[in-house]
């Protein structure tokens, strides 16, 4: 089994708005959050794209990844993902591949076939409701678009051809993991929100995976919800944030971060609590040894090459001194 000293941490950033506070303030936290995972040695910090959802502010992914990258060094930047039903699939390659050609060496793609909103929201981003069937030929246009120039196919991406943006496969279910096989690329199960079928999508990944010209074996990153602190106890209330934005959720409610409350009881039904149990049940949460503990039975398990941490804390310096609670788990 891997140590986790050689495993990468990464951060999946929603860029969540506290209640009360503003796109600008909630940016602007992002940032200095982005900045000290880059200090303290984190691989990669990516921006999930969400929209029409109150309570989230990363919706113009490509936006923020450029401003994060110029303001942090090391850290590789990118999207965790591109929904890309959304979008025309040159337009993605000229934004990524602009990126690429602003910041070398430091910009990731990844790619999801979901809307990322709501159904009447997915119309208004996009009139064509077949999108997501065309997925696969969508990701190998993107391929295309931002590999080296092959024939004379009269459509190129100018920035993004040859900028060779390395592209990832997001998903919760077998469609994502059987094609991120097929096509040699690596790929991250969305264990944050929707865990199931973590087990099967992995296990059929690594089964079916081909080498590619970018992926010799198969590589694994693993998105979980985390809530570190130096107690399992502090950590028990400073989760509550996380199902309270879950329960609005599953309630069709804005998703407002809330402060964190002493008990859950009186704020759900017995269904709702385990829906969201449900959610949230990859979770890792607890004090320094309760997460390690965690972790390497996660590794144990599914053989995990990366994590990528959700970490929806309301406390900003809750939320960065999390990051040190993992720095420091990694250099034991």
């Amino acid at each position: 089994m891997a140590s986790l000293t050689d495993i990468p941490f990464s951060l999946l950033e929603l860029a969540p708005i506290r209640l009360g506070s503003s796109v600008g303030e909630t940016l602007a936290l992002s940032l200095s959050y982005a900045q000290h995972a880059d200090k303290l040695g984190f691989n990669r910090f990516w921006y999930a794209e969400h929209h029409n959802m109150p309570g989230i502010a990363s919706a113009a992914t490509s936006v923020l990844i450029g401003h994060v990258a110029a303001a942090t060094n090391k850290i590789r930047v990118g999207a965790g993902g591109i929904m890309l039903p959304n979008h025309p699939p040159l337009v993605v390659a000229e934004q990524f591949g602009t990126l690429e050609s602003l910041f070398p060496g430091r910009i990731d793609l990844g790619l999801g076939r979901a809307p990322g909103s709501d159904q009447v929201t997915s119309r208004a981003l996009n009139r064509d409701e077949r999108r997501a069937d065309k997925f696969p030929e969508e990701v190998s246009e993107l391929q295309r678009l931002l590999g080296p120039r092959q024939g004379n196919h009269p459509v190129r991406a100018f920035p993004g051809e040859n900028t060779n943006v390395p592209i990832w496969l997001l998903g919760s279910s077998l469609f994502s993991a059987q094609l991120a096989a097929k096509r040699g690329l690596p790929y991250v199960f969305a264990g944050h929100f929707a865990p199931r079928l973590v087990y099967d999508a992995v296990e059929l990944y690594r089964r079916e995976f081909q080498p590619s010209e970018v992926l010799d074996k198969p590589y694994v990153m693993l998105g979980v919800p985390l809530v570190a602190a130096e107690t399992d106890s502090e950590a028990e209330f400073l989760a509550t944030t996380s199902k309270q934005r879950v329960l609005a959720l599953i309630r069709g409610q804005e998703l407002w971060m809330k402060p964190p409350v002493e008990s859950m009881e009186g704020l759900w039904s017995e269904q709702e609590k385990a829906y969201v149990d449900n959610f949230l049940s990859l979770s890792v949460s607890g004090g320094p040894a309760t997460i390690r503990h965690k972790l390497e039975m996660l590794v144990r398990e599914l053989g995990v090459d990366e994590f990528i941490f959700t970490n929806d804390l309301y406390d900003q310096q809750k939320r960065l001194h999390a990051l040190d609670i993992l720095a420091a788990i990694k250099s034991e």
